[in-house]
């Protein structure tokens, strides 16, 4: 995966070794992790997991990419994925996370909204899911925003969760 993206205010990079540091800070603060399941300690599990996700090579259309400003392009926000289900699939799912200084100012809908984009657009899917702890209400009105429908409310790994779709239909009725 070597796509970069840009959105009026965004440029999306693919995630490399070269961010480690700035993800292990991000899953550091309890804030950020808060509806998580983890561990997100800084601690060898974690560490391995973000390394192997890292490493991972999803697909030539699937994967993370960091977020930075235009305005301050070296200056790290956080990631948006679009990989298999849990990262084994079939289903492809998005998701997004941030560092909290990049909270309420859009970043996570501009990032999101453009993958979906590339989702249906530049690789052609039919359908996309993404899931979000049920308090969270901040990951939810993002899902919302970027045209996701919600579909049921669940658990993922023990954690009341609210599961949502799209399909190429409800992309197709956002554009204009």
């Amino acid at each position: 995966m070597n796509h970069h993206f840009e959105t009026p205010h965004l440029l999306l990079r693919p995630r490399t070794l070269e961010h480690f540091d700035a993800c292990i800070a991000m899953d550091l603060d309890p804030h950020v992790t808060r509806y998580l399941p983890g561990p997100w300690d800084g601690g060898e599990e974690h560490r391995d997991f973000v390394r192997s996700r890292i490493e991972r090579d999803f697909g030539e259309h699937c994967g993370y990419w960091v977020i930075f400003a235009k305005s301050a392009p070296e200056e790290f926000l956080g990631w948006v994925s679009f990989i298999p289900y849990e990262a084994v699939g079939p289903e492809l799912e998005m998701g997004w996370r941030l560092v909290r200084r990049a909270w309420g100012k859009g970043v996570a809908s501009e990032a999101a909204g453009r993958i979906v984009e590339h989702a249906f657009l530049g690789a052609g899917v039919e359908r996309i899911v993404a899931d979000a702890h049920a308090l969270n209400q901040a990951s939810l009105a993002v899902a919302r925003k970027v045209g996701f429908r919600f579909v049921r409310d669940g658990e993922f790994e023990g954690l009341p969760s609210k599961f949502f779709e799209m399909t190429r239909a409800d992309f197709d009725a956002r554009r204009p």
